[in-house]
């Protein structure tokens, strides 16, 4: 079991028996390794200790992250989204191929895959020379549902397994993740006028902060449409980047995830504690 596996079972432990308050003794046992252990864990793996790792993961705190966070959304919303259908280079660069485009159905395109261990857990990365198309969460390394995936958006491109070719932008990506920074990352993804709206709406959330559903279909201006907003999150083609985990329920909670709940909620609380500083010196 590595690291992230055990971070993922005290998630859910916690989950399961969280009327009981249980201590991080009791965690460390379930996960099977010793408390001191578990707790260098944490501090190596979130920068925190266990103590306000396992905070970040309530519904709690998922509703303070929505109060704090509105403010900054608005003003990100503001500047990154005005203009009609103009898409601006925010955390990544979005090129999106829309239905006028998608009849060409890939002719021509090499996606290039492999997949790579990532902070939590491996995933597929497919990429172009245009871009990252895909970068979704496997299940012991399967590939195959995901392949299924990119064949039926892209039924004519050409589809090449090479660690080789994909491991740079799988760097990039986790680089991204730590810093902030675009490590000159571009997303070439496949999806409707809205769906992309949507996507480009995720890519204004700030790492360590959070959006309500309701709130991106506000910013795309179809404050009616917090279903189809749902919808449009769930289809996000690039797991991390373009940041679906950040969109939480109204009420705090944590909502579906492609990648299965528990994982959001690590992704969050990991995002947290780097966006935080005061966090790291917190007695835990």
């Amino acid at each position: 079991m590595n690291d992230y596996q055990r971070i993922e079972k005290a998630i859910r432990y916690l989950d399961e028996h969280f009327r009981d308050q249980p201590g991080i003794d009791e965690v460390a046992a379930h996960v099977g390794v010793s408390p001191s252990h578990f707790h260098r864990l944490f501090q190596r793996w979130a920068g925190i200790t266990p103590k306000r790792f396992l905070e970040y993961v309530t519904a709690a705190h998922a509703r303070r992250m929505l109060a704090e966070s509105r403010p900054v959304m608005d003003a990100a919303w503001q500047c990154g989204l005005s203009g009609g259908s103009r898409l601006h280079d925010l955390f990544v660069g979005l090129e999106a191929v829309t239905p006028g485009q998608i009849q060409h159905h890939g002719d021509g395109l090499i996606l290039h895959w492999g997949i790579h261990e990532s902070p939590f857990g491996p995933c597929l990365l497919a990429s172009s020379e245009r871009g990252i198309s895909a970068l979704r969460f496997v299940a012991d390394h399967a590939s195959e549902p995901v392949l299924a995936t990119l064949r039926q958006q892209w039924p004519r491109a050409r589809l090449l397994r090479s660690q080789a070719e994909t491991a740079p932008s799988m760097e990039r990506v986790i680089a991204a993740l730590a810093d902030g920074q675009t490590h000159g990352l571009r997303v070439h993804a496949h999806g409707t006028n809205f769906q992309v709206r949507v996507w480009a709406a995720l890519l204004a959330i700030p790492p360590g902060q959070a959006a309500s559903y309701g709130q991106v279909a506000s910013a795309i201006g179809h404050p009616d449409a917090v279903r189809a907003t749902g919808t449009a999150v769930g289809a996000n083609p690039v797991a991390l980047l373009i940041p679906c985990h950040r969109v939480l329920r109204a009420s705090g909670g944590f909502g579906m995830y492609a990648g299965g709940p528990e994982r959001k909620r690590a992704i969050l609380a990991w995002e947290r504690a780097r966006n935080t500083k005061s966090d790291s010196a917190s007695p835990g």
